[in-house]
């Protein structure tokens, strides 16, 4: 396996770490409502061409390590993960709509994971002017 990954345009190595939360910070997320949300996760990894290093479904949040093509910007691939997984859970598990008004909290966290660290880049950048 490569280090990087290409597209018609670029070279790269996007990784982030996800968090979210369901609505209130609930605990549902157990059970067969996790194992669900899982699949459903990894499916659209896979439409959205983006790989799924780990993923920990925990009673009141959700943690994903993923790396992603540069055609996605953060906010647009986490709304898609959050989009289609509420839709598709609300409708399997009903419980979860007289629980919830929605199934996500509209907030989440993102951190970049990356092979080089920040005083790295600096360094190099800084070297680069004598050349």
């Amino acid at each position: 396996m490569s280090r990087y990954a290409k597209n018609a345009g670029a070279v790269f190595s996007l990784k982030l770490h996800l968090v979210w939360c369901p609505k209130y910070r609930r605990g549902v997320l157990v059970g067969e409502i996790a194992e669900r949300l899982c699949a459903l996760l990894h499916k659209k990894a896979d439409e959205l061409e983006m790989t799924i290093h780990a993923l920990e479904v925990m009673p009141d949040h959700v943690h994903l390590f993923v790396e992603f093509d540069p055609r996605w910007g953060v906010a647009e691939m986490v709304n898609r993960f959050k989009g289609s997984t509420s839709k598709e859970l609300r409708k399997e598990f009903p419980i979860l709509r007289s629980r919830l008004p929605t199934l996500w909290n509209r907030s989440y966290y993102a951190g970049t994971v990356g092979h080089v660290s920040e005083s790295t880049v600096r360094a190099y950048i800084e070297n680069q002017k004598g050349k």
